[in-house]
């Protein structure tokens, strides 16, 4: 099993303490066997990825890097190279292992771009990240001056990415968790910032899913939302009647105002929206580490305005509130 101890010790020292008795059976759950069928080989990869060294830890640029190409041979460099593509698909990034370029669908530095300049200083703050997936914006956040950054999500898969890093990085204030949103405890009110970046459209009742989050910020602490939206005025939602860009479990796409208000109505203060961006081709896309449909496959070919269902195409905007 993976050692958390480390961040235990961080967050011991917080308002987080109460959280600790319950982690550890917690994560072990998080690891079962029975839900994911490629657990012990996904484990037995990260347990064969080389032991290095390095003096280049680069964790506050928009390629997350650890290593340089000169610090290993090229037959390691071979060997790492094919068994960081045992973890396919990656998702979120990019990244740079000892050389070896990730390229992953999302280009991840993109969405850090538009918000890092609006949000609070992350210095000696303690971070939860929803949906963190690999955790490429914890890392992001740790490198930012963050006191302890905790991801959350319950893909493993997307865990064992963030240990493929951490084996290299040995950060001991970084740690992505097997855990969803309804694993956290109730009222844990211990955050300064928390993100949730692209989930929210994912939840059928979106004002619960609000709620929880704030419910995990300290008073005065700041939220940070990233989620599609709609051109519309107050009141406006597009509910898809099935799939939304071939995505399944796309519930609820508000307008810029309609989700202003509902941020408003649970009880969040200086709500703002910083930034509405459409999608492209240049920060979702196919990648030899993410091989499967993206973007381009999800919109119309005849009219790209469209997704291939006949709603807007992707646009992307960020939203900041305090507790």
């Amino acid at each position: 099993m993976i050692d958390y101890s480390y961040i235990y010790d961080i967050i011991k020292e917080t308002s987080l303490a109460p959280w600790i008795p319950e982690l550890p059976k917690q994560i072990e759950q998080g690891f079962d066997v029975g839900r994911w069928g490629d657990l012990p080989r996904w484990f037995d990869v990260l347990n064969r990825l080389p032991s290095l060294n390095t003096k280049q830890i680069l964790l506050d640029q928009n390629v997350v890097t650890v290593g340089h190409e000169d610090e290993i041979n090229p037959e390691t460099y071979q060997q790492l190279s094919d068994l960081l593509k045992e973890f396919h698909p990656w998702r979120k990034g990019p990244f740079n292992f000892f050389g070896i370029q990730i390229e992953t669908e999302w280009r991840s530095d993109l969405k850090w771009d538009r918000l890092k300049n609006d949000i609070s200083s992350l210095q000696d703050r303690v971070v939860l990240d929803v949906g963190c997936g690999n955790g490429y914006h914890c890392w992001r956040a740790a490198a930012d001056g963050a006191k302890a950054v905790i991801g959350i999500d319950p893909t493993v898969l997307y865990v064992i990415q963030f240990w493929a890093m951490q084996k290299y990085a040995q950060s001991r204030s970084v740690a992505v968790l097997p855990l969803g949103i309804d694993d956290m405890p109730d009222n844990l009110s211990g955050f300064d910032t928390v993100f949730s970046m692209g989930l929210l459209y994912h939840r059928r009742a979106p004002f619960d899913h609000l709620l929880r989050l704030k419910s995990f910020l300290r008073e005065e602490g700041e939220f940070v939302l990233e989620t599609l939206v709609i051109d519309g005025k107050q009141g406006e939602v597009l509910s898809p009647s099935g799939r939304y860009a071939k995505m399944p479990n796309v519930w609820f796409i508000p307008s810029v105002p309609t989700l202003e208000s509902w941020l408003q109505r649970v009880g969040l203060k200086n709500v703002r929206c910083v930034d509405v961006t459409k999608t492209t081709s240049e920060e979702q896309r196919v990648t030899e580490w993410m091989g499967f449909h993206s973007l381009e496959n999800f919109l119309n070919p005849d009219d790209p305005s469209l997704t291939v269902e006949g709603y807007p195409a992707p646009v992307r905007a960020v939203f900041l509130a305090q507790n």
